[in-house]
């Protein structure tokens, strides 16, 4: 039997290691050296583009805990990192050229690997095929994987708003309400006074943007404009817009007098994370901590993850890829990397692992890996899958989406050292049954 990867990235590479590593022959597609993204230039597998860093290293931070996890399904991606590593404190760091090299090396010389350097721009449903061509897909295939996941399915700029935790948001200074009382509260809602507005305002339209490269034209972002950019076209354009406060009705006091509400929506079924309505920014990561916290009730809000606009070719997963990362309505074809909605490099290689190996199950015609909600590799799929969302953002690893202990613990660092030691233990209990 022979499975077709399509994409040398951190994702394909791993899905490949674990299908060869089950005995089963590979075809690895990679369109380098012959054409490269706008964003790749070296020639060998798992590029790393924009940093040299693999995040935190320590379990207490939900991307350190998921590179051990990836330790124990005996990640290529952690194996090289470890041997690439370069001295960065509490992070992992690596030397992108020996990180890189030491992958390209081992899945170009195992037995069971053929690289084919060739562009794909077909996908056949009835081949088994795992699709790990990241977030910048070129547009040929892009087009065919609209095709079979449907027009409507994905997403080719990514503007996603911030998401902070549930647990983190002061609920002294908020309410729940949906505007004019239409249906069920579902928002929660962040009065502003004029002063405490226009306070926000001049630090917003003063803040500092990140700069978008080349190939990410700001154009594509008209259909949903930075909240800083719709800010600066006038000191009441937000109260006309997202923030506009007419129609709720602050139980607390019984008015409805706020010069302007930020509300936030819940992201996931669980009512843990909830995100920024129209809050689409390019802020740096920095000034969104900053200038965000100065929304009442956010001033120690816990940001899982920032805004951010960038070229991204991701799918809208759920309904479209189940728990396993494989396709609902052909199942012969699993995705991995961040097209399936996880962000981040250490995120990306992980779905590679759970593709690589569930493609694998399912040629053995064996059961698939269960993802479990208490590990960080398996909230990420559960995330993806099944999001709550009308329209899913992509998601790094974070402690929000796991899930939390049936006790409470009031130091976070304590509570978060008990949910990855209790992961650590599930995943090893797994893998010894599978």
């Amino acid at each position: 039997m022979k499975v077709k990867v399509i994409g040398a990235g951190l994702a394909g590479c791993e899905a490949a290691w674990h299908l060869v590593h089950e005995g089963i022959e590979v075809e690895l597609y990679e369109m380098k050296p012959k054409k490269f993204s706008p964003a790749h230039s070296s020639e060998s597998f798992a590029e790393l583009v924009c940093s040299n860093s693999l995040k935190a290293d320590r379990i207490e931070n939900a991307c350190g805990l998921l590179k051990e996890e990836m330790r124990l399904f005996g990640s290529i991606i952690m194996e090289a990192a470890d041997a690439a590593r370069v001295p960065a404190g509490g992070a992992l760091a690596v030397d992108r050229e020996v990180f890189s090299g030491y992958i390209t090396e081992k899945i170009k010389k195992h037995p069971l690997v053929t690289v084919i350097n060739d562009e794909v721009t077909e996908i056949n449903p009835d081949e088994y095929t795992i699709i790990a061509t990241g977030p910048l897909t070129s547009d040929a295939l892009a087009e065919k994987i609209a095709e079979i996941t449907g027009k409507e399915s994905m997403y080719f700029y990514d503007a996603a708003a911030p998401i902070v935790t549930e647990e983190s948001i002061n609920r002294d200074k908020v309410f729940k309400a949906a505007r004019y009382n239409r249906g069920t509260a579902d928002y929660i809602n962040c009065p502003m006074t004029k002063e405490e507005y226009t306070e926000f305002y001049n630090e917003l339209t003063n803040a500092q943007t990140a700069p978008l490269r080349e190939f990410e034209n700001q154009k594509v972002f008209e259909g949903c404009m930075p909240v800083e950019v719709m800010a600066k076209r006038g000191f009441e354009t937000l109260v006309f817009g997202p923030l506009k406060p007419v129609g709720l009705v602050n139980p607390k006091t019984g008015k409805d007098d706020a010069y302007a509400v930020v509300q936030l929506r819940q992201d996931n079924k669980e009512g843990t994370l909830y995100n920024l309505v129209g809050f689409q920014t390019n802020l740096k990561w920095g000034e969104q901590k900053r200038v965000f916290s100065m929304i009442p009730g956010l001033e120690n809000a816990e940001f899982v993850r920032y805004g951010v606009m960038h070229r991204n070719t991701y799918l809208n997963s759920p309904g479209i890829l189940n728990k396993y990362y494989q396709m609902t309505e052909h199942p012969k074809i699993f995705f991995a990397g961040q097209i399936t909605g996880v962000e981040g490099y250490v995120e990306s290689a992980s779905s590679g692992i759970l593709a690589g190996y569930n493609m694998a199950r399912l040629l053995e015609g064996k059961p698939m890996y269960e993802p479990d909600a208490k590990t960080s590799i398996g909230s990420l799929v559960l995330y993806i899958s099944s999001n709550a969302a009308d329209r899913l953002q992509p998601m790094n690893a974070n402690f929000g989406i796991i899930e939390g202990l049936n006790e409470r613990i009031r130091k976070k660092a304590d509570r978060y050292n008990k949910i990855a030691l209790r992961a650590l233990d599930i995943i090893k209990k797994q893998l010894e049954v599978n």
